[in-house]
Parts: C-alpha cells; sequence; structure tokens
C-alpha cells in the first residue's frame, strides 16, 4: 500500500500575522511540502476545507473571528472535516486553552518560537496519523490481546484505534469515560488498559484505582495517554496504580514501546 510522503501533503495554514505565515510557509516549502493555502481567519479556512478538504490544518490559537479551539471542534462536528489532521502553533501554555485542542485530537502542538526541525516533527506525526506505520510489536501475539480504549474524545480513541491496529491488535474495547471503563473490566477479562486522565464522571486516575482495589483484575496494566501537565496530578495518577504514562499527542512508537514494557512485566 502506498504511504503519503510530504511532499504529497496539502495544507491549510491560518496565520492572522504577515511574519509568522511567512516563516511557516518558508519551513513548509524547505520541507518539500508544495500545495499551501495560506489563510487569514476561521471562516475562510472552513469554506475552503469545505470546497476541498486537505491532507492537514495548521492553525494559530488567536485568529480574527475565532480561536483555534472554535476552529478544530467545528471541523470535528461536520463528517467531511471530521477527520482531518490539526496542529496548532502557538505561545500560550496555559493549560485550560490547549487541553481543549488536545482532546479534539490535534496531531501536535508546536510552541512559539519555533524552528524548521519542530514543524518537521510535527509534519511525520501527521503523517503516522494520516496512514499509521506498520509496527511491529517485539515477543507479543499481538491479535490475542484484548485492549480497553477508554477517553471521552471520540477523535483521541480513533487515532489510538488506528495506531492499535496498526501494531496488529485486533481485539480493541472502547469506553467513553471511567465509568464506562470501569463497567468493561467488571464484566471482562482484558490484557491491557489504555485510559486518559481527564473524563467526566470518573477520571482516568480514579478508573486506575478501581482496577487496583475493586476490581478482579488488581495486576492488569494500565497506560494513561494524557494532555495533564501537572506534576501533582500525574504523581497522584501514579500512586493510584497507573503503570505508564505518556503525553498527547503521542508519538506511535512512544505506545508501542510502553506496550512493550508493561506487558512484560505484568
Amino acid at each position: 500500500m502506498h504511504r503519503i510522503e510530504m511532499n504529497e501533503l496539502s495544507v491549510i495554514v491560518i496565520e492572522p500575522s504577515v511574519t509568522q505565515s511567512h516563516i511557516v510557509e518558508r519551513y513548509l516549502h524547505n520541507l518539500g511540502v508544495r500545495t499551501i493555502d495560506m489563510l487569514k481567519n476561521g471562516a475562510s479556512a472552513l469554506e475552503e476545507m469545505r470546497r476541498t478538504p486537505p491532507d492537514l490544518v495548521i492553525s494559530a490559537l488567536y485568529l480574527s473571528d475565532m480561536t483555534g479551539t472554535d476552529l478544530v471542534h467545528s471541523m470535528r462536528k461536520e463528517s467531511q472535516l471530521a477527520d482531518i489532521a490539526f496542529i496548532l502553533i502557538s505561545s500560550e501554555t496555559c493549560f485550560r486553552y490547549l487541553d481543549p485542542i488536545k482532546q479534539a485530537g490535534a496531531v501536535a502542538i508546536i510552541p512559539k518560537p519555533f524552528s524548521q526541525d519542530d514543524l518537521q516533527i510535527a509534519l511525520q506525526a501527521t503523517l503516522d496519523f494520516i496512514d499509521s506505520p506498520d509496527i511491529t510489536l517485539e515477543n507479543l501475539e499481538p491479535e490475542s490481546l484484548q485492549v480497553l480504549l477508554v477517553d471521552d474524545s471520540d477523535m483521541a480513541r480513533k487515532h489510538a484505534r488506528r495506531v492499535l491496529e496498526a501494531m496488529g491488535v485486533e481485539q480493541i474495547t472502547e469506553a467513553r469515560d471511567g465509568e464506562e471503563g470501569a463497567y468493561q473490566v467488571r464484566e471482562h477479562y482484558f490484557d491491557l488498559v489504555i485510559t486518559d486522565y481527564n473524563m467526566p464522571r470518573m477520571d482516568g486516575q480514579e478508573l486506575a484505582h478501581f482496577i487496583r482495589n475493586s476490581s478482579d483484575q488488581p495486576s492488569l496494566p494500565v497506560i494513561m495517554l494524557t494532555s495533564e501537565s501537572n506534576e501533582h496530578r500525574l504523581a497522584m495518577a501514579r500512586e493510584a496504580g497507573v503503570s505508564a504514562i505518556t503525553g498527547k499527542p503521542f508519538e506511535p512508537n512512544t505506545l508501542k514501546r510502553l506496550l512493550e514494557e508493561v506487558l512484560r512485566e505484568a
């Protein structure tokens, strides 16, 4: 099967700053991207996407008519645009502004100032998102693994499922929050749980605590994929019994490594 290359990507860039738009466009050209539409606001970007859906949207956080958060959530609500890869470029560091974008399934968030190398890494993550690479799990039989995937973001679950399937995992059960996840653990046997942290009703830390203390599978490995950056909260998740933690967005090979580590130890 043909795997898309960087020079085949079609990209829409939404950046109101003339200086920043020139930087992004120059870096993209240097990296081999040839199909680039440079736009200044969210409304024109959505209109262009509906005419010709791109492979990737790169946006600033603060636009003249909406935020990058508004833009990506609008995309996720339209079936034609829902699966388009999204990268945010922003100097914003506040968790409450960035988390909704991470939860919407952004493939990367690039902090300003950024280099061409930073953009190249994000574009590689985009290629992995569009066409998940073949990833072989070492010394495991992925087709026999029973995996529970818990996340309140449909897009995040979809991306994680695609990566797992690229590894050869076939038996994947999904849950929309920790409460649904706890129900699945009570009702079914699993080899592994992959969960988000911040979810309604029951979060990932509470789910891990339930598994360790109130389930029939107390040794069940739990990997947490999260945009949470508060070290105290992450430490509490580890204390609750999370086996391994990695950030969102995640690299497919990072998830592969964590799967191999926690399943070897199980």
